[in-house]
């Protein structure tokens, strides 16, 4: 049985340091830190407006980390370029639109189709792993894989807000497994991410076929009471 992987996202590590323009606290220590307390990659979202992330952060993360550096990017032009002079070994494309707060859904892969066949084919090209984060829908599903990419990452928003809520998950449950089914038929490698908590992530982890879980704002919020290192083993604990 292939071991399933815990993506640290640590976007919010820069939330902080950027509410009071300060140089701590610092993502590269983030990013060591859960290096060494057992996360398999980091996650980082370079947003066009560098609302947390931002270049330096890039550079000097992708420069010193010794596990896989997953960078989140839009479909854009100016991601592209920056994507492909660092060659992360994971790019995860994602929507972005400006006003949002955090992501609100997965990608349209139907807009600007033929731009995004270019970029996965440049990103794969430039050797690294491409990822398309979108909703657990068959259709979408389909699609990622005739655009060529590797992975998909479930958009895990909408159930785990039904989890927080106390709301009956079960249909959105259903569309997940669904697609998590689906994805590994058809020979796409199948992750798992947004909004996750310890318990939206204990129900997930029982669905056969996701292979990492992409973690950050719960498990951020959560190292600030008990630690980096007791929250990253929870998870670990959770999802294996």
């Amino acid at each position: 049985m292939k071991k399933i992987r815990l993506g640290v996202n640590i976007d919010h590590v820069a939330t902080v340091r950027n509410a009071r323009g300060e140089k701590y606290p610092s993502p590269l220590t983030a990013a060591i830190l859960a290096q060494k307390y057992g996360a398999d990659s980091v996650t980082i979202h370079l947003r066009e407006d560098r609302r947390h992330i931002n270049d330096g952060d890039l550079y000097s993360i992708i420069s010193k980390l010794k596990i896989p550096l997953n960078l989140e990017i839009a479909a854009t032009n100016e991601m592209l370029k920056i994507a492909l002079k660092h060659t992360p070994p994971f790019i995860c494309i994602v929507p972005e639109k400006r006003k949002e707060i955090t992501t609100e859904g997965g990608l349209n892969l139907n807009f600007k189709k033929n731009f995004l066949k270019k970029l996965i084919y440049k990103l794969k090209k430039n050797k690294s792993r491409v990822s398309l984060f979108i909703e657990p829908k068959i259709s979408d599903i389909k699609l990622a894989k005739l655009l060529k990419a590797d992975c998909i990452e479930i958009h895990t928003g909408k159930f785990c807000k039904l989890v927080n809520e106390k709301k009956s998950f079960k249909n959105e449950l259903n569309k997940i497994k669904k697609a998590v089914s689906f994805g590994n038929k058809i020979g796409l490698e199948v992750h798992a991410g947004h909004g996750l908590t310890y318990k939206s992530a204990k129900i997930l982890s029982n669905t056969k076929g996701i292979r990492e879980f992409n973690i950050g704002h719960f498990l951020i919020g959560e190292s600030i009471f008990i630690g980096l290192a007791k929250t990253i083993k929870q998870f670990k604990k959770i999802i294996r």
